[in-house]
């Protein structure tokens, strides 16, 4: 099992944010720009809780439809999913996966 510190050094490195949230005591959150993921030890190394999102406030807005049209929302707030922010949010899953993966396998 890769060492979580290893990876949240690896994930530091590569230019994303970590936060610690109260609610979450077993989580850490990821961030880079306004997208969010909270991480939590598992099996195979530092895993995901459920998708990336986007962070308003102190919340995860997940992405969505109300009305038609595509939206993050968290309880009653709410974020419009244009194109910019859904693609820099799927950028982000993509590299945070890579570094999680990467190092999943340099153990192995």
């Amino acid at each position: 099992m890769p060492d979580p510190a290893e990876q949240l050094q690896a994930i530091y490195a590569a230019g994303f944010e970590l936060k610690t949230f109260d609610r979450f005591p077993r989580a850490i959150g990821v961030l880079r720009g306004s997208c969010i993921v909270l991480l939590q030890p598992g099996t195979h190394g530092l895993e995901m809780i459920g998708r990336p999102g986007w962070q308003i406030g102190e919340l995860i807005g997940v992405l969505t439809e109300k009305d038609g049209r595509k939206v993050f929302r968290a309880k009653t707030e709410m974020v419009e999913a244009t194109e910019a922010r859904r693609s820099e949010l799927e950028q982000f899953e993509k590299d945070l996966t890579e570094i999680l993966e990467r190092s999943r396998y340099k153990v192995q």
